[in-house]
């Protein structure tokens, strides 16, 4: 069998649509658009990209963005102060602050001094811990677009055994979370996890975020599993630099039951549910 192929781009341009209806709703009640404050400190090319694309993604919907570039120099108290302005500034809902961010920045400080109601990236420890305790919070992005990509094609997640591969505070934690509220069954996986190979193949739905290419073989796969490849990496490949996943997609997809690609599948919806948070702030700011 060759599995249904997960289009998180198809769903995030159905999701766009959505927020771009409501957020003219927003402004004709409100006067005002819903505001998103994005902060690249430094010429990290990559991120530099992603503050691009979050700009051009606020233009999309009909966002105020406001961006804010600072020069890799930059010492974490004056960063942190323009934190603390955009935390008093009531035309701006979300805060976003890039990383990787400079070694003499201490990321951790710069999270929790964001409004916890402004944190649309969801790492303030205020959001985290409220996402632990079942409570109404602003979640990571990411896995927060890994579960609308299994809801929207119908995948079961109720009393489904669930195998997240990888740890970090971005995906695999919140991943944790978010499909215990579904009431699945989680293993959490991790570079010491013994015999991951059999763990793998006893996931109902497999979610990998390991940061290594192709790491996860079609033949780890349950049959009938739903996969989904949060991996964004970049090999050669007759010269060219071509982004793959952390999954080996081609012999995954004749596995598999549903399966998303990288890139088309993760990436896309990223940004979306940046959108999305966004927006449940600005409602919470003004209603």
């Amino acid at each position: 069998m060759t599995a249904t192929l997960i289009d998180g781009k198809a769903l995030a341009k159905k999701i766009r649509e959505r927020i771009r209806a409501e957020t003219l709703e927003f402004k004709d009640k409100h006067g005002r658009p819903p505001g998103l404050a994005v902060v690249l400190v430094g010429e990290d090319p990559a991120s530099k990209i992603y503050v691009r694309n979050k700009g051009r993604a606020c233009d999309e919907v009909g966002f105020f963005s406001r961006q804010e570039h600072l020069p890799t120099e930059t010492t974490q108290d004056d960063l942190l102060s323009l934190v603390k302005s955009f935390n008093k500034d009531d035309s701006i809902d979300g805060i976003l602050v890039q990383h990787p961010m400079p070694e003499q920045i201490d990321e951790l400080t710069v999270f929790r001094a964001i409004d916890p109601t402004k944190d649309v990236d969801g790492f303030h420890p205020v959001n985290v811990g409220n996402l632990c305790i079942g409570q109404e919070c602003l979640v990571s992005c990411t896995p927060s677009g890994v579960i609308e990509m299994l809801h929207e094609y119908g995948v079961e997640l109720l009393g489904k055994r669930a195998v997240i591969v990888g740890r970090s505070n971005i995906v695999g934690k919140p991943m944790i979370q978010l499909l215990l509220r579904e009431h699945a069954t989680v293993t959490v996986c991790h570079s010491r996890t013994q015999d991951l190979a059999r763990e793998c193949r006893n996931a109902d739905v497999l979610v990998v975020a390991i940061g290594r290419p192709q790491f996860v073989k079609g033949d780890w796969v349950k049959p009938g599993a739903a996969v989904i490849d949060v991996g964004t990496n970049f090999v050669e490949r007759n010269g060219k630099r071509v982004q793959v996943g952390d999954v080996d997609f081609e012999p995954a997809k004749e596995v598999a039951g549903w399966i998303s690609p990288s890139p088309g599948g993760v990436g896309p919806m990223t940004i979306t549910m940046l959108l999305v948070n966004t927006l449940r702030a600005a409602r919470w700011h003004t209603e």
